[in-house]
């Protein structure tokens, strides 16, 4: 079955090869594609450059039945140390437009190269979004978001492909939760870009409050450190059983949600370490590769924490972060 899958694999990397608009490559380490630098080799990877040449892989993938997984900036996925036995793409359009009062932005563009966008034209809302890494995909696909406010707030419109043909969706389509979207649950929908449009602000006090949330970030999560940011979503409250709810002091619920780390330091998660993974001793929903780290390592931690969470508070932490293979 390995052989056959090989062999698989092979054929589509040269039928994609002679598609414009891809370049393909084959055994390309994930560990050198992700934030958290685990992963083993993708059989088959490829840059696609526009949406038609995306639409083009994902369908020769699937007239393959080779499995297919888009990739963004790799900044918030755990990939399999095993690697991934197909296709893995990344989207490298990038452009970034100031038009009509809003923001046309290409998937495979930068977060933070967004946000700055919207801050040089005095566009408020999206600066809180500071020195959270990825792409716009991603953050348009997990539905980013901090110090108040999510990408979702400022959609106007996300195209995405289907498969076949480039689709354009509204925000109520697109079905935005708290780090979640339509596009999560369908893995078959590709975000090519999104048109956001954003209210008037003061440029001074955005870039003033911007530059606050950099300090922070990078002090918490610095630029150089192999990790995904936060590993576990955040509570809403009214979801967790009395006894849990019960101990959550009033200074800790900010909108309804009650961050993970609460219950997560309870337990003891800060400093723990499997390997080459560790949990930051300062911030108990940080886990990150000191260095020669694994994906199984990772797994093997945020197996121990959500049982020892369920065990003691009796309700489920659930990752933010993605898995690939």
């Amino acid at each position: 079955m390995l052989e056959d899958a090989t062999q698989a694999s092979r054929a589509l990397a040269d039928r994609l090869s002679r598609i414009s608009g891809l370049t393909v490559e084959t055994g390309v380490q994930l560990k050198t594609c992700t934030r958290f630098a685990v992963g083993g080799p993708a059989d088959v990877f490829a840059r696609a450059g526009n949406a038609g040449a995306l639409s083009e892989a994902f369908l020769a993938a699937r007239q393959a039945g080779v499995p297919f997984c888009l990739l963004g900036d790799g900044s918030n996925v755990v990939a399999a140390d095993e690697g991934f036995r197909g296709l893995v793409v990344r989207y490298t359009a990038d452009r970034l437009e100031y038009r009509n009062g809003g923001i046309e932005a290409d998937a495979g563009g930068s977060l933070q190269a967004l946000v700055d966008l919207t801050i040089e034209h005095s566009l408020e809302g999206m600066h809180t979004l500071t020195r959270i890494p990825g792409s716009v995909g991603g953050a348009v696909y997990g539905n980013a978001g901090a110090y108040g406010h999510q990408i979702d707030e400022f959609v106007q419109r996300v195209d995405f492909v289907d498969g076949a043909r480039l689709r354009s969706f509204g925000p109520a389509e697109c079905e935005f939760e708290y780090r979640e979207s339509v596009f999560k649950r369908r893995k078959d929908w590709l975000i090519a870009g999104v048109r956001l449009v954003l209210p008037r602000g003061q440029g001074h006090a955005l870039r003033s409050r911007a530059a606050e949330i950099r300090e922070v970030r990078d002090r918490k999560f610095p630029p150089t450190m192999r990790c995904a940011g936060s590993i576990f979503k955040n509570l809403h409250l009214h979801t967790l059983p009395e006894r849990a709810a019960a101990i959550v002091p009033d200074r800790a619920v900010r909108a309804g949600k009650v961050a993970s780390a609460f219950f997560l330091e309870l337990v003891g998660a800060k400093g723990m370490r499997n390997g080459g993974i560790e949990i930051a001793p300062y911030h108990a929903n940080l886990i990150y590769n000191l260095g020669g780290g694994t994906a199984a390592q990772i797994l093997e931690l945020v197996a121990e924490l959500k049982s020892r969470v369920r065990q003691r508070f009796g309700f489920e932490v659930e990752e933010e972060v993605q898995y690939i293979g």
